[in-house]
């Protein structure tokens, strides 16, 4: 038979509504009665009904989490984040595979879930911002990935431009100068390839050094083999670069495949940085060097706004009133409604430095 809270509320010799307080962490229970209360619970083995806790406040206690491409490690590895992030909260993730797809992109943004989930938090590639303002559904939404929309929703991206910098200005510390970027592929200016190409440019051109368009790898996608057909053509034109850096992981994990088949040691040769740190990258016959986006602080974050923005009530419509004075800030947690500002914000990255620049007597990572 399934334990219920009166249960754990005889056996602890307490209220329902004490018991009530506990599971659902209210502050003011003391730690006498908490810990009284814990231990009923733990004899007992007693499990909160979730779902009915969830219907209790109009709910269905699911968040979806929509990207464009599962196979890339990336998101399996951010999905996992979120979904431990949304358990915290009681919440259950719903993954929603968009292929990079317009229409696909759209038909989450539009609603036809509207009664199955809660909140979308949504890595979009295609939508562009007049698609996101033309939205008539006011589930809560979050945008996360490196596309920027001028719009009220809160978006948790790290600062592109400044990671790329930070690879080439890693480079150059190094000795290298013919550094080339992999990932060109003639975006608009919002997306992510096109800001880590602005950061190369910007940073070899205040460290002086002339940036060779003639290193700028054009790739089809961002998977191993367009890595690898990326640097092929560099080398088959007789570009030999002394440094890569690389859009993502697997576009550098497909350029070292090349170097390795020509003959080329990483990085005695050729220095290789990637972008994403995926596990994949630590075990490589040579550890790769990458820019590490947190993303267990993206996946905290991007919950965390859902679950904040229900706490104040369903996002408000287009039309609805001016913005409310509070301002949350970058890496703040408060509620967005759809008529008022959304945030920026940067959950933050770092270089990790490993044996793909430094060598492997001195890669510490």
């Amino acid at each position: 038979m399934r334990v219920s809270l009166k249960d754990v509320a005889v056996r602890a010799e307490v209220s329902i509504k004490t018991v009530s307080n506990v599971v659902n962490n209210y502050k003011h229970v003391t730690p006498a009665t908490r810990e009284k209360v814990q231990k009923a619970i733990d004899e007992l083995g007693y499990q909160p009904n979730l779902t009915a806790r969830h219907l209790r406040k109009g709910r269905t206690g699911i968040i979806a989490l929509a990207v464009p491409e599962l196979e890339n490690p990336y998101f399996a590895e951010l999905a996992g984040a979120v979904i431990d992030a949304a358990a915290g909260h009681d919440y259950t993730v719903l993954l929603d595979h968009t292929q990079g797809s317009r229409e696909r992109e759209l038909l989450v943004t539009q609603g036809f879930r509207a009664r199955v989930i809660d909140g979308l938090i949504l890595n979009p590639l295609e939508l562009e911002a007049e698609d996101l303002a033309a939205r008539a559904d006011d589930t809560p939404l979050v945008l996360i990935g490196e596309r920027s929309y001028d719009l009220p929703y809160d978006h948790i991206a790290i600062d592109n431009i400044s990671a790329a910098r930070a690879v080439v200005r890693h480079l150059l510390d190094l000795g290298r100068r013919r550094i080339a970027f992999l990932g060109s592929r003639g975006d608009r200016p919002s997306q992510p390839s096109h800001l880590r190409l602005l950061g190369w440019q910007a940073e070899l051109a205040a460290a002086g050094v002339t940036a060779d368009q003639a290193l700028i790898g054009s790739v089809e996608g961002w998977s191993r083999a367009d890595g690898a057909a990326a640097m092929a053509a560099l080398l088959d034109a007789g570009r030999r670069p002394d440094a890569v850096f690389a859009y993502n992981d697997l576009v550098a994990i497909g350029a070292m495949r090349v170097m390795a088949e020509r003959g080329l040691r990483v990085p005695e040769d050729i220095a290789v940085v990637g972008f994403d740190d995926l596990s994949e990258g630590r075990f490589g016959t040579v550890s790769l060097t990458t820019i590490s986006p947190d993303k267990q602080a993206i996946a905290r974050l991007a919950v965390e706004s859902v679950v904040h923005q229900l706490a104040d009530g369903k996002a408000e419509s287009a039309t609805s009133g001016a913005a409310d004075g509070a301002d949350g800030g970058a890496g703040s947690t408060g509620a967005t409604g759809r008529g008022r500002p959304g945030r920026e914000i940067d959950p933050g990255f770092r270089l990790v430095e490993r044996e793909s620049t430094l060598g492997r007597a001195t890669a510490s990572d």
